[in-house]
C-alpha cells in the first residue's frame, strides 16, 4: 500500500493515525491493498486556487478529490499480482476545517478523519448531488468512521 502524506498547511497533523485511517478504509472497501493514495494539507489560499481552478467555485473549501483510475469499493479479487489501482489525489485544508470542527464542536483530528473518510469515498465514484446518493453515501462515511474509532 502506498499512501503518501504531505503537509504544506501551519497545522501540526497526525500524519500515522491519518495513514491507519487510510489503510482501514482501503480493506474494509475491499480496494487492492497496493492501491496508491496521495493526500497533501494545504493552506487556504492554495485551496481556493484549487476550488476555483476545477470546481469553478469561489473561495477555499474542505476537501477536494481528484481520482485517477476508475476504482469501484469490492473490486478487489484477493489477487495482489493483479495492478494495483491510482486512486488519485485528495487534498484537504486544516484551516477550513478548524472551523467547521469548532462550529460541529469536535476536534480537528476528528474532523479531518470525517473529511478523509468522505474524500476516499469520492474517489470511489460516491457523490452527494442528489438526495438518494446523499443519503448512501453518508451512510457508509458514518458507519466507515464509528467502526474506525470504535478500534
Amino acid at each position: 500500500m502506498s499512501i503518501e502524506l504531505t503537509n504544506e498547511s501551519e497545522f501540526e497533523i497526525d500524519s500515522d493515525r491519518l495513514s491507519d485511517l487510510f489503510t482501514f478504509l482501503i480493506i474494509e472497501l475491499g480496494i487492492h491493498p497496493h492501491a496508491e493514495l496521495s493526500v497533501i494539507f494545504v493552506d487556504e489560499e492554495h485551496m481556493t486556487q484549487l476550488h476555483v481552478q476545477w470546481m469553478n467555485e469561489p473561495g477555499a473549501t474542505d476537501v477536494l478529490s481528484f481520482p485517477m483510475d476508475e476504482v469501484s469499493p469490492d473490486t478487489y479479487s484477493g489477487n495482489v499480482n493483479a495492478d494495483a489501482p491510482i486512486l488519485g489525489d485528495l487534498v484537504l485544508c486544516p484551516a477550513f476545517a478548524k472551523r467547521q470542527a469548532e462550529d460541529a464542536g469536535q476536534s480537528l483530528a476528528e474532523e479531518l478523519e470525517l473529511l478523509s473518510t468522505h474524500g476516499m469515498l469520492h474517489l470511489l465514484g460516491y457523490d452527494h448531488a442528489e438526495e438518494d446518493e446523499e443519503r448512501t453515501m453518508f451512510a457508509l462515511q458514518n458507519a466507515l468512521l464509528a467502526e474506525w474509532r470504535a478500534l
